[in-house]
């Protein structure tokens, strides 16, 4: 397959303009943080997805500013809301407040509240109450906000980038599993090397920072995919991602032994989904036309650790899903097209 047989489409983006746009992010972005390469790839593969993105790792590891620095360098409207134990469902979504009209008359009126953005940084998401997390919700699915029977929508694009510390800190809750599985990945933000250490030092200790600019915008995004959904998956590929998510339940017959043993709960169908839809934007990224395994393998971690709920035993003996999921690739076959 060419470049030009999956733009045919009158106003459609090339591939070429596709990787262009995304080396620029990526590139832009380079320029004020050090590192995290993989975690900026894979947060741009969930913004072009349309999907969400949890990010999790201890403090100070930039976590929130990467995601602002996406945000100036894709020109999107930015909100960031900082999760509190004390934060309130309203305080994310606005409420009706009693305002006067123009005749005088007193009138209930929607104050819109910061959840209406293009990009919103929920930071430390799992500090505040599974009831305030909970106000996520709606909005994640459906792009949509309901309150006091009227119902409005989000402006496209919309994304959710949070940030979460592990749950082993004090002041933390357990997100939900209906909001884990609305986010695309989560990803697991790495300590920096000594390298990258020593060059965070040299860029934020002197009298300028590096500054960046604007490269693309939330319309080409869109674009970009609506671009990726083209991509061709082979049935042999997609029948392996199948496999792949069956193979995290422990009543699943090709389930491995570490499954049947260690897990309560495993994926779900948008586990597959993900899988799927940011392959093939992986696969563009990479130069390719066409999804291949090893785009289902790199991206299996972040689409299905946060869907897999360890059991008692599994959780005793500190076993990771990460782990478990490693154990399921190790094990499931690819069976190579006849």
């Amino acid at each position: 397959m060419d470049t030009g047989t999956m733009a045919a489409t009158e106003g459609a983006m090339s591939v070429d303009e596709f990787r262009r746009l995304a080396a620029a992010v990526e590139d832009e972005v380079g320029k004020l943080m050090v590192g995290q390469q993989d975690t900026l790839r894979e947060v741009l593969i969930c913004l072009i997805a349309g999907g969400h993105a949890l990010l999790e790792g201890v403090p100070g590891l930039g976590k929130t500013m990467l995601i602002r620095t996406i945000a100036e360098t894709l020109d999107l409207q930015f909100s960031r809301i900082q999760f509190t134990p004390d934060l309130m469902p309203a305080d994310i979504t606005g409420t009706n407040i009693l305002a006067e009209g123009e005749r005088g008359q007193r009138e209930f009126r929607f104050q819109p509240g910061p959840i209406f953005a293009n990009l919103v940084l929920a930071d430390e998401i799992n500090r505040a109450t599974p009831k305030t997390q909970s106000a996520l919700l709606e909005a994640m699915q459906e792009a949509s906000v309901t309150v006091a029977n009227s119902t409005y929508r989000l402006a496209p694009p919309f994304f959710v980038l949070a940030t979460q510390n592990p749950l082993e800190m004090e002041g933390t809750y357990p997100l939900p599993e209906a909001q884990l599985d609305r986010f695309l990945f989560k990803l697991i933000v790495r300590f920096p090397t000594a390298a990258e250490l020593g060059e965070i030092l040299s860029r934020t200790t002197t009298t300028t920072l590096p500054k960046v600019g604007k490269v693309t915008s939330g319309a080409q995004v869109v674009r970009m995919a609506a671009l990726a959904r083209e991509v061709p998956i082979a049935s042999h590929v997609r029948d392996y991602v199948v496999r792949l998510t069956l193979a995290t339940h422990p009543d699943s017959a090709t389930a491995p032994a570490a499954v049947r043993k260690y897990v309560r709960y495993g994926a779900s169908p948008r586990g597959a989904q993900s899988i799927v839809l940011a392959a093939k934007i992986r696969a563009l990224l990479e130069g390719r036309l066409n999804v291949a395994f090893e785009d289902v393998r790199a991206l299996a971690a972040p689409a299905l650790r946060h869907r897999i709920v360890l059991n008692f035993e599994g959780e005793a003996e500190g076993l990771t899903t990460d782990e478990v999921i490693d154990e399921v690739v190790a094990k499931t076959g690819e069976r190579e097209r006849n």
